[in-house]
């Protein structure tokens, strides 16, 4: 997980709900040899993923994104889902470069690892002042917010991030969230459970490659949780490497993975003039043990790494390909195949599965497009998710009417731009989902207090 100003000072310590439950389509490129020719499908031959972190500022990128839509079938947020971007005020959420991630995957057949829901980096600052039981009831909520808003649409989340200090002590890294108590890390996790059933959840730590006091503390929290059905299913190891991974990578992996959770390489980067070896390596590794689900490098251009000037990824700068990338095709080429069954292409995001009300029937509109609303709904509060369809003709721009009862009240909104926040409410589409092709769909969503069973809409093109 990296930002700039913690990742200068993290380079010195670098040395299924699945596919068919998203619709997710993969593209099977294949060479005339019938080798598998891009990352993503070479990975999928053996049921695993590819994929890269992203930034929502780059998908303006030409080169960055035809690199990404070709290559890989895994997309991580690089900052867009962290607390301080999701909950910049207490209580009120914004999702709108998360969203933008999110449908960036889901229109193009990928799924999504979301990262991350706590880390005592990246917190927004009025969290940074707090500590004790008040800290612990800002964080339930926001572990249970954000993970509720996604619901159904994530395949794994880092649920707890570099929770574990360096060194040679294996024990807890000191920080506002480990003082409101040890148990945190597990009530994060059951938070993160009862929110979102379907997703992977996840630990996510760095300088865990090999055998050491860190893994090992690691490992025991783990096998702790497995024992007293804690809900964890995924280990992620960050692997931010200088050459070689460690002689016993792939053991680590597999010690994990015999505890009955899934091992994921999460943030892979690798340096060095060995660099084409090395992710080699780091790609046998995975594909050698049954339950490493798949790779993600932390960019996708050497340019786009947070590694400045050290070149990790697999793509130069003007997006070529690399002599490591040319490594870690032949290595997913060489793994045993499998034979997943080819799911659909999805057209949106999918709604919330299980929502607690019923949602609200589809209003057609003559000028050419409907709405339809799905609410998750607590004591106090709602999530509301608002799916805009076209009609026979394309939408240049649309406007969503949302008629809310008395006594709720929107707090907090993404994917649309709004005019007043109660009674009779008026979204209007953002820049990047205004544009809707002839019977398909994007969503938008928004926060609020009191109850909106009952909520209506209705929907005219722009």
């Amino acid at each position: 997980m990296k930002m700039t100003s913690r990742s200068l000072s993290r380079a010195a310590l670098a040395s299924a709900f699945l596919a068919t439950t998203l619709g997710v389509s993969l593209v099977l490129a294949t060479s005339a040899t019938g080798a598998a020719s891009t990352l993503g499908a070479a990975a999928a031959q053996s049921g695993r993923y590819f994929g890269a972190a992203v930034a929502a500022g780059k998908l303006g990128d030409s080169t960055y994104v035809n690199i990404l839509n070709r290559e890989f079938t895994m997309i991580t947020p690089e900052n867009e889902m962290k607390w301080d971007a999701t909950e910049p005020n207490r209580g009120q959420f914004n999702y709108s470069g998360g969203d933008r991630i999110l449908n960036q995957a889901v229109s193009t057949g990928k799924r999504v690892r979301g990262h991350a829901l706590l880390w005592y980096q990246q917190e927004p600052g009025w969290a940074q002042r707090m500590e004790g039981s008040d800290l612990r009831q800002a964080m339930m909520n926001h572990v249970t917010q954000v993970a509720t808003h996604y619901k159904g649409k994530i395949y794994a989340w880092d649920v707890v991030n570099e929770a574990f200090a360096d060194g040679g002590s294996g024990g807890r890294r000191d920080s506002n969230l480990q003082r409101t108590g040890n148990d945190w890390i597990e009530a994060a996790f059951r938070a993160a459970r009862a929110a979102d059933p379907a997703a992977k959840l996840c630990y996510n730590d760095y300088n865990t490659d090999g055998v050491n006091a860190k893994s090992t503390g690691i490992y025991n929290m783990v096998k702790d949780f497995k024992s007293r059905g804690v809900p964890i299913d995924c280990v992620g190891f960050q692997s931010h490497l200088s050459g070689n991974p460690p002689g016993d990578y792939q053991a680590n992996l597999q010690r994990f993975a015999d505890l009955g959770v899934e091992v994921q390489i999460t943030e892979l980067d690798i340096a060095g003039s060995n660099q084409a070896n090395a992710y080699g390596a780091v790609t046998r590794a995975c594909v050698a043990v049954a339950r490493c689900a798949g790779i993600t490098t932390w960019g996708i251009r050497d340019t786009d790494s947070w590694r400045t000037g050290e070149n990790p990824l697999l793509f130069d700068g003007n997006g070529n390909k690399k002599a490591a990338y040319n490594s870690v095709l032949d290595a997913l080429n060489a793994a045993t195949p499998t034979n997943p069954t080819t799911p659909t292409t999805p057209t949106t995001p999918t709604t919330p599965t299980t929502p607690t009300t019923p949602t609200t029937p589809t209003t057609p509109n003559p000028s050419g497009c409907s709405a339809s609303v799905s609410l998750n709904s607590w004591n106090g509060g709602f999530v509301a998710t608002v799916k805009v369809t076209a009609g026979s003709s394309a939408l240049n721009g649309w406007r969503v009417t949302t008629n809310l009862p008395s006594g709720a009240a929107v707090t907090s909104s993404w994917s649309a731009s709004n005019s007043g926040t109660t009674g009779s409410v008026t979204w209007s589409n953002v820049s990047y989902n205004g544009t809707v092709a002839a019977g398909q769909s994007t969503e938008f969503g928004f926060q609020g207090t009191g109850s909106a069973e009952g909520i209506t809409s209705t929907c005219a093109a722009s």
